[in-house]
């Protein structure tokens, strides 16, 4: 007998670090996000600021940190995705998100970027990112939102396009609305913004039928299946 299909078993990860880095991969539209997630990080405004990503993967918003001035910390659970965040750049540490081995206000900006929709209780989560930000940090979030139209792109579509590499990552009962971050930010002194984002239309029309180059991901009214979240922590 087959063993049963389960989704969102982190295990497949294990076998999946070359995905992170290559042009071609489904995997290309996590760095997409990534840049389109330090678009909304200020750069650092003291010497050793530190940048906690949270669900690093491989390293992929290391670029764009370092970019910043920030000495960048990645929390993940995968140890072959941390072993190649290493390499660019992060200093990885294997942990659960929920309860994170890092203490109070240490950091100056968390990321949690295609995170949430990973966890059992998203708002736990955002309670350790809000814990571990000083007063005056930024958190940024991006996620993808509890709805049909969601899990019709994101899911269904996304593993027609994108086949064995990323069937069953997603388990759309995990999916998160904006409303639950928000109230969970709220609860820590962080009040976050949230606005609908998308690829740039032409671009990923051009990268599926290439392979190559980047896509822009661009704010949209919308935020039925992509969104952002960010804010700064009250004094």
């Amino acid at each position: 007998m087959r063993p049963a299909f389960v989704r969102n078993d982190m295990r497949q990860y294990e076998g999946l670090t070359d995905e992170w880095w290559r042009a071609d991969s489904p995997f290309a539209m996590l760095r997409w996000l990534a840049a389109a997630r330090s678009e909304l990080v200020p750069p650092a405004g003291r010497a050793g600021a530190v940048l906690v990503d949270l669900g690093c993967g491989g390293g992929v918003f290391a670029p764009h940190a370092l970019r910043l001035g920030y000495r960048l910390i990645g929390v993940d659970l995968v140890t072959a995705s941390l072993g190649l965040a290493r390499g660019h750049g992060v200093t990885p540490v294997r942990a659960d998100v929920s309860v994170l081995p890092l203490r109070d206000a240490c950091a100056d900006v968390v990321c949690a970027g295609q995170l949430l929709e990973h966890v059992a209780d998203p708002s736990t989560v955002v309670a350790e990112a809000g814990r571990i930000l000083r007063p005056g940090g930024t958190l940024v979030i991006d996620c993808i939102n509890q709805t049909a139209a969601a899990r019709f792109f994101a899911v269904t579509v996304a593993e027609w396009f994108g086949g064995e590499v990323v069937r069953g990552i997603h388990d759309p009962d995990l999916l998160v609305v904006p409303a639950l971050v928000v109230a969970a930010g709220a609860r820590q002194g962080v009040h976050l913004n949230v606005r609908g984002v998308r690829p740039a239309a032409g671009q990923l029309l051009r990268w599926l039928v290439t392979r190559r180059g980047d896509v822009r991901i661009v704010p949209t009214m919308s935020s039925a299946v992509l969104y952002q979240a960010w804010g700064v922590k009250e004094a």
